[in-house]
């Protein structure tokens, strides 16, 4: 069966990682040049704007340094819905700060990066992946991190 790939939540990131142009989509304030993600579209964040600007959508930097990271080793509590008899698998967690922009986005790593594979200050790439699968053939994509030459994931 073929999957179809929708992502999680739309807006977030664009591109493919077959042709390497996967980017988060952040917003840039045009009257104080304040990158923002997730994008905003109603008003600038930043306290110290003088306001007037217009929000424009931008293409987040690719690459970026592990600020922290953590490792998720147990089921959510309610209210989030989990399935008690499927399987749980650990995942990690990976704040990373962004080249350019210096902010600091959280994800997950790519599947086989775990807590002992990162370094504060390591090198990072964000790239497209899966965080599950439906039995309707729907993939949900979302972004995730991996280290910079690692092609596992």
């Amino acid at each position: 069966m073929e999957r179809t790939r929708t992502p999680v939540v739309s807006g977030r990131f664009t591109g493919d990682d077959a042709d390497g142009g996967f980017r988060l989509l952040g917003t840039r304030c045009s009257a104080c040049a304040a990158v923002f993600f997730p994008r905003e579209d109603a008003y600038c964040r930043n306290p110290r704007c003088p306001g007037g600007g217009e929000l424009a959508e931008t293409p987040l930097s690719p690459r970026g340094r592990v600020w922290s990271y953590t490792d998720g080793r147990y089921r959510p509590p309610a209210p989030y819905l989990s399935d008690p008899d499927a399987p749980w698998t650990p995942y990690t967690l990976v704040a990373v700060e962004l080249e350019a922009e210096g902010m600091v986005v959280l994800g997950q790593t790519v599947p086989g990066v775990g807590v002992g594979d990162l370094a504060v200050g390591m090198e990072v790439e964000v790239v497209g992946g899966v965080l599950n699968e439906d039995a309707d053939g729907v993939a949900r994509t979302t972004w995730r991190f991996r280290p910079v030459g690692v092609v596992a994931g």
